[in-house]
Order: structure tokens, then C-alpha cells, then sequence
């Protein structure tokens, strides 16, 4: 009780315009007392001079005299070591959640009960510390969505979930129309949840290191786009320099379709990268939702908004890429080098006419192992891509086929139910790889979104035979060969066409246990 005089007496000394206990107090004269400094501040404001409370106005600005008694009735308040009740923070705001079970002028409430359905202020909520059957009440943080956990046809708390229905309902729902049905407590369901919760997580955490990882390789992309082209840029100069009064004006035509394409291969590279950014942004979002609704500890909330958080949006499509900076520009240079010999003729037709020229200038492939060997390149296996059956060892440059089925991970990109592998890294450019084994392997190449679990005609590797083939791709000019390595190159099959994505080395070890297949180390 006397607890309850004190609250009233520190309502009543304290100022209405701070809402903080009164200090130097002044009455002025309509009756109503203020911090004088508060009174002074709100008449320098103003261009007439009235009370806040009543308004009344007064005709010249009143003598402020401090009020001896208010000012030891403020003094006896504090020595008495309590806080005041009327200061900003203990007084409800807009968007705070007000004490149940304060009468006029509500305290924030700093507990909500699960059980009792009420927010508590810390002075209301003492009955729920000292009070034993009430000790056994499930306390949380402050909350607004308690009646959400009331059934709105019952009006009775919501305690047991409907897994027939996937909805929350109270005991007497369970009587009536979810009779029948499956349910368990919504405590259950909220911990069966909160697993799933968790691999969502990871999900989405190994997402965006995916993502991140492909961040990095764009921006590396980014940066050899620009080294070649300008060392593309430098090298055409110098060859024009030989024909400096014919190829003045074609010079700045070439160095302009190089810009071109720069522009158009970095605008490309950004809209990944943005889209990527975009996905990142999204990912951590989402992931920060779902940490906080992992800590809520209100089990009605969190069922209510797992559902919606736990599915996520397709990930981006984006090629796995191999950045070789000297790649980007060569067909061009390439041009040059062979129509300088020519360009006399070219020079005196149309523009257009001249660009169509060069695109038309016949590639050389390479003839000699040795030629080849300029293009090697090191590729190593995937072992997301790798059949269960598959052992990849020797830093993931060999496979052999075991008896034994892996304990492996599930990943989209692993080839079921044929024993087939792929390279991490796309291809672009000029590369050449040599390949060897035992039994029976086919090896192709394939873009990156082949199928992994459909028929043979659908996403079975297929090749030339032989013990040791070599593989040159020319990505630009649209040419795959496939060699038979012995002391002479000798042509298995080519293909001639136009590659629009990056291409993947794979392997088909077909046939009986113990096969294996091995990327050869290249000097």
C-alpha cells in the first residue's frame, strides 16, 4: 500500500511538460506547477503567455518564484530510492506494448505470460517471482502477438497443433472438428520445426558461399577483360604502324570494335555480378529472419511464420568460369596478323565490308604435341559431380570405379545413377588436356546444365576410343578435336560448331570395377 501512495505522489510532482520529476518547481498563477526551466523554454517559444495544461493566458509574462514545499516533497521523494515512475522510460509510447494491469497512465510492460494471456510492467509481474503456481508460468519478452495465440472461434489458448491441417488449435477444437486428425503439442511441433530450421540455415549459408565464391571469379573476369584488351589495343597499333598512311582510319575502327566488345563483355560480367548481389542481399535477409524466428520462444509465432520462410527462390544460373585473360581478344590480333599483308584491298571497300573480311579469316589449329602443348591447361574433377561408385584421388585428377557404393552428399550436380564424373572449371578460350586409362572409359564434354539423373540418351558421356587421347578445344572458333596421343597426332573426330556456354571435360567409367580414368599432368 504504501508502495502504491509513492507512485501516486511521484505522478502527481512531476512536470507536465518533461514528464520528470519536478525540479526547481514554480506554481504559476492558474494554480499549475512546472520545472522552471521547462516553463521558461516553452514561454520563449510562444508570443503570448498561457499555462499548457488549462491554457489560460495571462496578460504579461508571470514572476517565477520557486516553490519551497514542492521543492522538499521532490527531495523526500528521491531520498527515498526509488525511481520515477513518470520518467520517459518507464511511461508506454507509441509502438511500445503498455502494462495490462496499469490503471490511468500505463507503465511499458517488459513480460508478457504464455499462460495468464497478459504483458506485466516489472511492478505488476512481482506476483509472477514470489507467488508459487505462478513461478510456473511461461514468461517471455514483451509481446503484441498474444492474441494471435487465442482461438478466434473458442477464445481459449492455442496449445496443440494439427499436423492433418497444419494449423495451431485449442482443446476444444480437438473435440469438435480436428477430432480425427494427427496433432501433437504445438511445443513438439515447434522442436520437430526448429530442425528443419537449422538445414534451411545451412543451406542458405552454403549458398552464399557459392555465391560469393562466383562473385570473385566475375570480378577476376572483369579484370582480364580489361588487361587484354588493352594489350589487344597496344599490339594492333604496333601492327599498323608498317601501314600507317592506309590504315589510319581502319586502326581507330578495330580499336573501336575492341571497346565494343569490352563494354559489351563487362556490361555482361555486372548483371551476373548484380543478379548474384541481389541473391546475396536476399539470402542474408532471409537468414537473419530465420535466426530471429529461431529465438523466438513463442511457439505459436514461430510455427505461424516458419512456413513462409523456409522456402527459397531458385538460385541464379550462372556458368562456372575459367578466366584466361589472354583469350578474350586473340581472334582479333589473330586478324590483324593475318590481314596486314592484305589490307591494300580490304582498305579501299566499305566498312562493313572490312569487318566481314576479317571474321571470315580462316584459324590455324595447331598440328604438332608441341603446338598442342602451348594450349595445355590443368583440369581437376568435381567431386560434387562424382556417381557414388566413383573414388577420386591423386588431388581429384583420377577416378576409379569401386564395388562399393560412397556415403556421399546430396548435391544437384552429382550424376545418378550412371558412373560418371565432371571437371570443376569451365572452359573457354584455347585449352588442350590429355587423358588416360584402363577398361573401359568414354569421355566427352558437356555444358554445365546437362542432366544428372535422366537416361543415357539424356545425360550419358560418350567418345572415342583409345588409350590416351588429347582434347583440344578452341571455344572462340567453335572447334573440339579429340586426338590419339602416340608419337603422331592423329585425328579421332572433330566437331565444328558454336559454343554458347563454357565446356566441361566428363568421364563414363562404364564397365567393370577397378577402371579408372586420370587427367595427365602436362610439361
Amino acid at each position: 500500500m504504501a508502495q502504491q501512495v509513492i507512485q501516486l505522489d511521484q505522478e502527481k510532482l512531476s512536470c507536465p511538460v518533461c514528464l520528470d520529476l519536478l525540479k526547481d518547481p514554480v506554481t504559476i498563477p492558474c494554480g499549475h506547477s512546472y520545472c522552471m526551466t521547462c516553463i521558461k523554454k516553452y514561454w520563449d517559444e510562444k508570443v503570448t503567455h498561457s499555462c499548457p495544461q488549462c491554457k489560460k493566458t495571462f496578460p504579461s509574462r508571470p514572476v517565477l518564484v520557486k516553490n519551497t514545499m514542492l521543492a522538499e516533497l521532490v527531495d523526500d521523494l528521491k531520498k527515498a530510492g526509488l525511481p520515477a515512475a513518470s520518467s520517459d522510460h518507464a511511461y508506454a509510447g507509441p509502438g511500445d506494448m503498455a502494462c495490462d494491469f496499469c490503471s490511468g497512465k500505463k507503465l511499458k510492460a517488459s513480460k508478457s505470460c504464455l499462460v495468464c494471456m497478459a504483458s506485466y510492467c516489472e511492478q505488476h509481474l512481482q506476483p509472477h517471482y514470489n507467488i508459487a503456481p505462478l513461478k510456473k508460468h511461461k514468461l517471455v519478452k514483451a509481446t503484441s502477438k498474444l492474441q494471435e495465440n487465442i482461438c478466434p472461434r473458442h477464445d481459449e489458448v492455442m496449445k496443440i497443433f494439427c499436423r492433418t491441417d497444419q494449423q495451431c488449435i485449442c482443446y476444444l477444437c480437438l473435440m469438435d472438428e480436428h477430432k480425427d486428425h494427427v496433432t501433437v503439442s504445438a511445443a513438439a511441433e515447434r522442436a520437430e520445426k526448429q530442425k528443419d530450421l537449422a538445414g534451411n540455415r545451412q543451406n542458405i549459408q552454403e549458398r552464399i558461399q557459392d555465391r560469393e565464391k562466383d562473385m570473385k571469379v566475375f570480378q577476376e573476369e572483369v579484370e582480364a577483360i580489361n588487361l587484354s584488351a588493352d594489350k589487344t589495343v597496344k599490339e594492333s597499333e604496333e601492327l599498323f604502324k608498317d601501314l600507317i598512311n592506309l590504315i589510319e582510319k581502319k586502326s581507330s575502327e578495330l580499336k573501336q570494335k575492341i571497346r565494343s566488345k569490352q563494354k559489351t563483355e563487362q556490361n555482361r560480367v555486372k548483371e551476373l555480378q548484380e543478379k548474384i548481389e541481389q541473391e546475396i542481399r536476399d539470402l542474408m535477409r532471409r537468414d537473419t529472419e530465420l535466426q530471429q524466428l529461431s529465438l523466438t520462444e513463442d511457439h505459436l509465432h514461430f510455427l505461424k511464420s516458419y512456413s513462409s520462410l523456409s522456402h527459397l527462390s531458385a538460385s541464379t544460373n550462372v556458368p562456372t568460369i575459367s578466366v584466361q585473360p589472354q583469350q578474350y581478344f586473340k581472334d582479333m590480333m589473330m586478324e590483324v596478323s593475318h590481314l596486314r599483308n592484305k589490307l591494300q584491298a580490304i582498305l579501299s571497300e566499305e566498312p562493313a565490308n572490312t569487318c566481314q573480311k576479317m571474321t571470315q579469316v580462316d584459324l590455324k589449329e595447331p598440328v604438332t604435341r608441341h603446338e598442342f602443348l602451348k594450349y595445355a591447361c590443368q583440369i581437376t574433377l568435381d567431386p560434387k559431380t562424382a556417381n557414388p561408385y566413383l573414388s577420386l584421388s591423386m588431388s581429384n585428377r583420377k577416378a576409379t570405379l569401386t564395388q562399393v557404393e560412397h556415403l556421399v552428399s546430396i548435391h544437384p550436380k552429382r550424376f545418378l545413377p550412371w558412373w560418371q564424373v565432371m571437371s570443376s572449371d569451365g572452359l573457354t578460350g584455347c585449352c588442350y588436356w590429355e587423358v588416360k586409362w584402363s577398361g573401359k572409359v568414354l569421355i566427352a564434354v558437356a555444358y554445365n546444365d546437362i542432366c544428372r539423373t535422366g537416361n543415357r540418351t539424356e545425360c550419358g558421356f560418350g567418345g572415342p576410343q583409345s588409350s590416351r587421347v588429347g582434347v583440344y578445344l578452341d571455344h572462340i572458333a567453335g572447334i573440339l578435336s579429340f586426338y590419339s596421343v602416340t608419337e603422331t597426332m592423329n585425328l579421332l573426330h572433330r566437331v565444328q560448331t558454336r559454343f554458347t556456354q563454357p565446356l566441361y571435360p566428363g568421364f563414363w567409367l562404364s564397365a567393370f570395377v577397378g577402371d579408372t580414368v586420370e587427367l595427365c599432368k602436362l610439361k
